[in-house]
């Protein structure tokens, strides 16, 4: 009888620790991405909200982080802006900008993994700082690349006197559970 209750304790320990240590899967509940740039006439600015963001936590880590967008989510406000900023991302033809990640820690600290724009995916470092309150995880990151590094053509318009900088500065806010 001894032997059968410490066995039923050892399973319910073992239940209790397994659950602890599980990954809990989280996903995006709202994702904002601003992409910011200049050009020869003003800084532009474009945004989506339309991002999806996924990740397991387990203990102080986010692990198996997917981010995605659809190219054309971004708006400016302005039709042109956006019609040539699409073109210029091949949107049609590459329709989704993706970020995968192995982790990433709670607090403040650096992101690395694999970003895709176009049909080019290059591996970044970016800081990022990932906090939780309550259920909610909020992770915030910024990067700044180079068009041309991911296949992209700065865009140009009115015949080409309005110019787009090569540089773009991409933030992304997550809140996720």
């Amino acid at each position: 009888m001894k032997n059968l209750a410490n066995f039923k304790i050892l399973v319910l320990a073992f239940g209790l620790f397994s659950g602890l240590v599980a990954a809990q899967k989280i996903s995006s509940k709202t994702v904002k991405t601003t992409v910011t740039g200049t050009s020869t006439m003003h800084d532009w600015s474009m945004t989506s909200t339309a991002g999806s963001f996924s990740g397991n936590v387990a203990g102080n880590t986010i692990t198996d982080i997917t981010y995605g967008m659809g190219s054309k989510t971004l708006k400016s406000g302005k039709g042109a802006m956006d019609s040539n900023a699409y073109k210029a991302l091949q949107a049609d033809k590459y329709p989704n900008i993706t970020f995968t990640a192995t982790s990433v820690n709670m607090g403040k600290g650096t992101m690395t993994g694999k970003l895709t724009v176009t049909n080019v995916t290059k591996t970044v470092s970016f800081p990022v700082t990932v906090a939780k309150s309550g259920n909610n995880y909020t992770i915030t990151g910024t990067e700044s690349i180079k068009l041309t590094d991911y296949g992209v053509t700065p865009p140009s318009f009115m015949m080409n006197t309005v110019k787009t900088g090569n540089d773009v500065k991409i933030t992304v806010n997550v809140v996720a559970n």
